[in-house]
């Protein structure tokens, strides 16, 4: 299994601000299923633990193994709808299985949305590396062209 991010070149992110991002995005993921299990269990006085509900092939085949990350590159933004329509394509849930990565403008970026973001780049769930590879094929590996 791995977790495929695909980033924007032309956005001319420094490392730093490269690494920041994907690892919001990784932390994000975790995160939103984590908030889920709060939020039921505030809903069930009852539950004194909560428990993280996730699928039994990502426990034991990311979790429980090798975390592996596969950073991809797009040219521009147009380029992050084309990993979005693939990731529709393979019956994937938008925000739920993979979503925009936006960054709030405080440091390197300047906003480009109506809510002062600017859409970074997009992530994907841990995912079998047959699924992850039909997104990953599509794009080269980020790399550094300076």
């Amino acid at each position: 299994m791995r977790r495929v991010f695909v980033i924007r070149k032309d956005l001319h992110l420094s490392p730093g601000k490269l690494a920041a991002m994907v690892g919001h995005a990784a932390e994000g993921y975790w995160l939103a299923l984590l908030k889920a299990s709060v939020h039921a269990r505030n809903e069930a006085a009852e539950c004194e633990v909560c428990h993280l509900d996730v699928d039994a092939s990502i426990w034991d085949n990311f979790i429980e193994s090798i975390r592996t990350k596969t950073i991809c590159e797009c040219r521009n933004r147009s380029q992050l709808e084309k990993a979005k329509s693939i990731g529709l394509e393979l019956g994937l849930r938008e925000n739920l299985d993979f979503g925009f990565i936006n960054d709030v403008c405080l440091t390197e970026l300047k906003p480009e949305n109506e809510d002062g973001t600017c859409t970074v780049g997009i992530w994907f769930k841990p995912l079998p590396d047959e699924i992850a590879h039909k997104i990953s094929k599509k794009f080269q590996l980020y790399r550094d062209h300076s």
